[in-house]
């Protein structure tokens, strides 16, 4: 049987045809103004969508909601063709103070349209941006005259002047940017459609998608001289656009005192100096010398707001010793069977949570499914299996593969090729280009593919391929964790294996001399029951990011998530008298002997 509007709640008055505007079913009734009229009908075509929450769909289908499953290709709405014609004169004197010429208004399709703005919950008259791929309108964005913004609802985010792309291309924070420098001369601007999003985004990455459908337009730029604005979003958004289009590519504008973006200088210091700032655009600077001016905004930044630590771990006890920076390189290492890429595992979920995106490369846990699915199971906190605790229900499941597809990727062998490290890093570039990702998960080094050549020493060849990795880790910004296992180690007291130290690390020292971080996992191997698990941080470069010392946590095996311990657990390390308590004393003294040789770094 068809289904008619009222089956969806949308009351559609009888014989009414055309472009109905209504209430929505969806959100009307929990929002104050419960009679604004933010739901667009088409009756001939059966369709709806609504300008305030998204919801939309068609009698012919299910109706959809905002969020999209992740398998599903995303199914944007092409907004109506509308012509701009002559803009009312007030619109042309708005522009006019501005800056803006008619000429430029016209060539970028300037308009005005009457639309739904949530933030007013009613109709405004409120002038276009429209957003083009070739001669297709993809979107647009409406600004009225209090400054309110929104974009076509459920039509795909691309940049704003697309068409304009040129081997050398500007890249600024919002459309009237991209106006005031096409005033000055300059058409090969684009502008990103949501303006930066402020430093505190939980989901930082998610804001940057708009460059994925057209990332093979994009390779085609050779420079980009990015000109956001002069302030923290724009300090924040300027090294997320480098990080992705690659710093060697880029180069960085810097606004005269007192004036935030393009648009201002344009207003206060007219066409010409706007002109000499994008030509004295300076590169970023790569490896080689450096003076303080390359590093100046940075260097004022940290004054600013200081040094600051990494991202938390997720564990409070551990964040005392250990927190999570981009751009620097951790070894894990552990006896085998001590939990070490479980640990990671849930290391990686903890910070997926504060919006960071991983790439993950771990032949071990194949099949890539079961590794999948056991992620699903410690985000959702319930066992995947079925058993006497009741598993993750189809909901949950659904919602835990969609979660899991937004925050990571898995960099899969291939028959035909050789797995070294530099394959790996050739996909994790694409990774942060088109992802944006923050976490890097090589698990473990043994699976790789070492080509070395015959007159090579293999502490040579790891020292040469950790610094390859460190470069990576610097260069794009992205957290690096590889682990190592130990070489052999044997047991001792208690029929236990000591804890491994960095140098144990098979092949090479440079295991502890090349990485930023150095963490070792440990727990009783003798007593299978005993879920404390030890966490050993054994190298920390940077006294910022945290300091030596040991942590323990508990490890639930029914979803094998690692919590805090209870405030009767046994304290940091297993009660002790006698030689061993001065052994393991002596241990923590040797350790942080050798951090104060370092200067605490």
């Amino acid at each position: 049987m068809d289904k008619t509007f009222s089956d969806f709640g949308i009351d559609v008055p009888p014989a009414a045809s055309g472009q109905l505007s209504l209430t929505c079913p969806q959100c009307s009734a929990q929002r104050k103004k419960k009679r604004a009229k933010c739901l667009s009908v088409n009756v001939e075509k059966g369709a709806w969508i609504c300008h305030h929450c998204s919801w939309r769909g068609g009698l012919s289908q299910r109706e959809q909601s905002n969020r999209t499953l992740y398998w599903r290709r995303p199914d944007y709405r092409q907004p109506a063709p509308f012509s701009p014609g002559a803009l009312p004169e007030d619109i042309q004197r708005w522009f006019a103070k501005r800056g803006i010429t008619p000429a430029v208004l016209e060539r970028n399709h300037i308009a005005t349209k009457k639309v739904y703005m949530p933030q007013l919950e009613r109709w405004v008259s409120a002038i276009a941006f429209p957003y083009y791929r070739g001669e297709t309108l993809i979107n647009a964005k409406y600004r009225d005259g209090r400054k309110h913004f929104r974009l076509e609802a459920g039509a795909e985010r691309i940049l704003y002047g697309l068409n304009d792309l040129e081997q050398t291309t500007l890249i600024v924070e919002g459309e009237m940017d991209k106006l005031a420098l096409e005033v000055a001369g300059f058409r090969n601007v684009v502008s990103v459609p949501d303006g930066a999003p402020p430093p505190q985004a939980k989901d930082y990455a998610r804001k940057f998608e708009f460059l994925q459908a057209d990332e093979e337009a994009l390779k085609t730029v050779k420079t980009w001289v990015i000109a956001v604005d002069n302030d923290a979003p724009g300090q924040y958004l300027a090294e997320e656009l480098s990080r992705r289009f690659g710093r060697e590519k880029c180069k960085r504008v810097l606004w005269p005192e007192a004036c935030k973006d393009a648009n201002e200088v344009l207003l206060k210091r007219g066409p010409e100096v706007l002109t000499d700032c994008i030509k004295n655009a300076q590169p970023y600077p790569l490896a080689g010398v450096l003076t303080v001016s390359h590093l100046s905004e940075d260097i004022d930044f940290l004054y600013t707001h200081g040094l600051k630590r990494g991202m938390s771990t997720g564990w409070p006890s551990v964040d005392i010793c250990y927190t999570v920076k981009p751009g620097e390189l951790t070894v894990v290492t552990g006896v085998p069977n001590s939990g070490k890429s479980n640990w990671l595992d849930c290391l990686a979920l903890n910070l997926a949570q504060q919006g960071w995106r991983f790439g993950v490369f771990s032949p071990e846990n194949q099949p890539v499914g079961h590794h999948m699915a056991r992620m699903i199971e410690k985000w959702a906190g319930k066992p995947f299996n079925k058993g006497s605790i009741a598993r993750l229900s189809r909901s949950t499941l659904a919602q835990g593969k969609d979660w899991v597809h937004e925050h990571f990727y898995w960099i899969l062998p291939e028959d035909d090729q050789d797995w070294t490290v530099e394959h790996v890093l050739d996909r994790a570039r694409a990774l942060v280009l088109r992802y944006g990702i923050k976490g890097l998960l090589l698990d473990p080094w043994n699976e790789f593919e070492h080509l070395r050549a015959p007159n090579v020493t293999e502490t040579e060849y790891i020292s040469l391929v950790l610094k390859r990795v460190r470069q990576f880790a610097r260069y794009y910004q992205v957290h690096v964790w590889i682990v190592a296992h130990p070489a052999k180690l044997f047991r001792g007291k208690n029929d236990q294996y000591p804890v491994p130290t960095l140098y144990d690390i098979s092949g090479s020292a440079n295991w502890r001399n090349k990485a930023d971080n150095g963490l070792v996992i440990w727990r009783d191997l003798g007593d299978p029951k005993k879920d404390l698990v030890e966490i050993h941080i054994q190298k920390i470069r940077f006294r910022e990011v945290g300091r030596l010392g040991a942590v323990r946590l508990r490890f639930d095996p029914v979803t094998a998530v690692y919590r805090e311990p209870e405030p009767d657990d046994e304290a940091a390390f297993p009660p002790a008298d006698g030689a061993d308590k001065a052994d393991e004393q002596a241990y923590l003294d040797s350790l942080y002997a050798e951090y104060e040789a370092q200067g605490g770094k």
